[in-house]
């Protein structure tokens, strides 16, 4: 198996199976996200303890690509000080444009490299990022427009 196949497997993995999907009752932020241009509609949740993401999660509907960037971002902030954000938005960012994310370790937000020789799905893959940006500066609601 070669490593876009992988990646094509991980996208795959996530978008069937989210992982940390559903409500959270003790959300301190949380915010709603859209992309108008492909339906893509998550609502996030998190519990920010003493300047760390204790909890996170997303509900919604999306496709394979936004439900996957949702559910490995959850995963990735899960534990990690608010203050890392910024960063690490920065270098997925980066790299589903086409930009080089720099020595950033990305781990298995990796797989979304292959996002950037498709323009029209970056907005896909950066939805749930836009939309923890919104619930941690409190405005409520983000959009991919």
């Amino acid at each position: 198996m070669d490593i876009q196949e992988l990646y094509q497997e991980v996208i795959l993995d996530h978008g069937r199976r989210p992982r940390n999907f559903g409500t959270l009752d003790s959300a301190s932020h949380d915010a709603e996200g859209h992309n108008p241009l492909c339906g893509d509609r998550f609502h996030l949740y998190l519990n920010v303890v003493d300047g760390v993401i204790d909890k996170v999660s997303f509900d919604g509907i999306g496709c394979a690509i936004s439900t996957a960037s949702a559910s490995l971002m959850t995963e990735a902030m899960r534990g990690r000080p608010v203050t890392d954000f910024p960063e690490l938005f920065k270098a997925v960012h980066d790299l589903v444009t086409g930009e080089d994310p720099g020595d950033f370790d990305l781990g298995k937000l990796a797989v979304f490299g292959g996002v950037s020789n498709f323009p029209l799905r970056v907005k896909c893959a950066t939805l749930a990022w836009h939309t923890l940006k919104a619930a941690l500066d409190g405005d409520g609601v983000a959009t991919t427009e």
